[in-house]
């Protein structure tokens, strides 16, 4: 594989999870990708993009030209990792969908889950249940709840789901998943090393990384309100926790000592509305 890019007299490193397993070579990372189509897209995005105050990993393209070989990508590296600096990241958030706001909405965004079943069908999946008339609906008998804190999950769903409200902000491509991914490096500007794609509007983004960060990353309750003048923010606010919560239900590798901390972010949210 280090041959197709170019890489043959390199000596891998492990990275670990900062680059979804990848192994580093030189100044080129070797990544594993979940989904072809996404991974290429990604990869063709990042090859021009540019965002104020971002760095992004450009992808390394293989000696044939292709961006994703037999299941591997290769990006450049770039230098940080993970750091709770989360006004940070849900400011990186505003600036970067700045520049993905011309994009166009890829072909597989469109696409329903499909059998059989992998790790982005659930992500799909709890998506749409934040956004559809009735949470879940169209998944079920295909994605089930099967322990006692994913039925929790999805009892608290039902219950959020009468507090939306409808909402007018446009969609446009967005990063779903900027929490715990950012790589900090001192007074350098942060970095990404990939795109992960969702069509929704920019506020929803941001109220992921903040969800994310009460949940599970230790941020403060005021970091709510440090970001309410974001368009129709209780709202977004409210899909995005619908969303973490329909992931927790939905996804196999789910563990229970990952919901009170949901929990305690919907009665947060619950304040606002």
């Amino acid at each position: 594989m280090r041959s197709t890019f170019g890489l043959r007299e390199t000596v891998p490193i492990p990275l670990g999870a900062d680059w979804d397993g990848g192994w580093r070579c030189g100044d080129v990372v070797l990544s594993p990708v979940a989904d072809h189509a996404r991974a290429a897209w990604s990869a063709k995005v990042r090859e021009t993009l540019t965002a104020d105050g971002v760095r992004i990993a450009r992808p390394v393209r293989a000696t044939d030209g292709r961006y994703v070989v037999s299941g591997w990508r290769a990006d450049t590296f770039i230098g940080g990792s993970p750091e709770p600096r989360h006004d940070e990241v849900v400011s990186l958030s505003m600036r970067l969908h700045a520049a993905t706001a011309t994009l166009e909405r890829p072909r597989f965004l469109v696409q329903p889950p499909v059998a059989p079943w992998a790790d982005v069908d659930v992500f799909v999946a709890a998506d749409r249940a934040a956004w559809e008339q009735v949470p879940l609906r169209a998944v079920k008998g295909q994605f089930e709840a099967v322990t006692d804190d994913g039925r929790t999950s999805v009892e608290l769903i039902g219950q959020l789901a009468t507090l939306r409200k409808p909402v007018r902000s446009p969609d446009q491509l967005v990063h779903g998943d900027l929490f715990g991914t950012v790589l900090f490096s001192g007074s350098e500007a942060p970095g990404i090393t990939d795109i992960t794609p969702y069509w929704r509007p920019v506020a929803w983004a941001a109220g992921v990384v903040v969800v994310d960060a009460l949940s599970w990353g230790g941020a403060d309750a005021e970091l709510i309100a440090r970001w309410e003048d974001l368009p129709e923010w209780p709202q977004m606010l409210l899909r995005a926790l619908m969303f973490r919560l329909a992931v927790h239900a939905l996804h196999p590798r789910s563990t229970a000592e990952a919901l009170p901390g949901l929990v305690r972010t919907a009665d947060l949210i619950r304040l606002m509305l």
